[in-house]
């Protein structure tokens, strides 16, 4: 059974995962069920809710997150910087633009060569096991933000 939160509604344990898919073998799973009942244009439209959902959403709940274990909003700016390539000017561009996590993601000046050292589980998911280079991406972002969460290092963190 599916757990509730204070106000009824089923709980959802997975902070970037708000789309109901456990996991992307889920989701391919169920692109195929699609193409196998005669309707590709339905799996073309099957993506992830992250992808659309505004940076500054995802990006207000990662502070969150990291805030309630005693960590800082400019440390969060820092591994975020350090991941996609963007200055503080660029990141602070693109949450006052409202632009999507797709467009957040392919605007990236230049994503941290590093990041494939980026290794571990998100949401029951190996992050170096996704084969969508966004959704890797994303889980990436998410680990990193979990390890400041719980308390490692930044050397640690930006794999240095």
């Amino acid at each position: 059974m599916a757990r509730r939160s204070p106000t009824g509604r089923p709980h959802n344990s997975g902070l970037l995962d708000p789309h109901g898919f456990n996991d992307d073998q889920t989701l391919r799973v169920k692109l195929h069920r699609c193409y196998l009942a005669g309707k590709p244009q339905l799996a073309r439209t099957m993506t992830h809710k992250i992808y659309s959902m505004p940076f500054a959403k995802v990006y207000v709940a990662l502070v969150n997150k990291v805030e309630r274990k005693g960590r800082t909003k400019e440390e969060v700016d820092h591994v975020i910087c350090w991941l996609t390539g963007y200055d503080e000017t660029g990141l602070r561009r693109q949450l006052e633009n409202q632009n999507d996590v797709q467009t957040f993601f392919a605007e990236a000046p230049a994503m941290h060569p590093n990041r494939s050292m980026i290794k571990g589980v998100v949401c029951g998911v190996r992050v170096e096991d996704v084969e969508d280079p966004l959704m890797q991406k994303i889980r990436q972002l998410d680990k990193l933000v979990d390890e400041l969460a719980k308390g490692k290092s930044m050397e640690k963190i930006l794999r240095q």
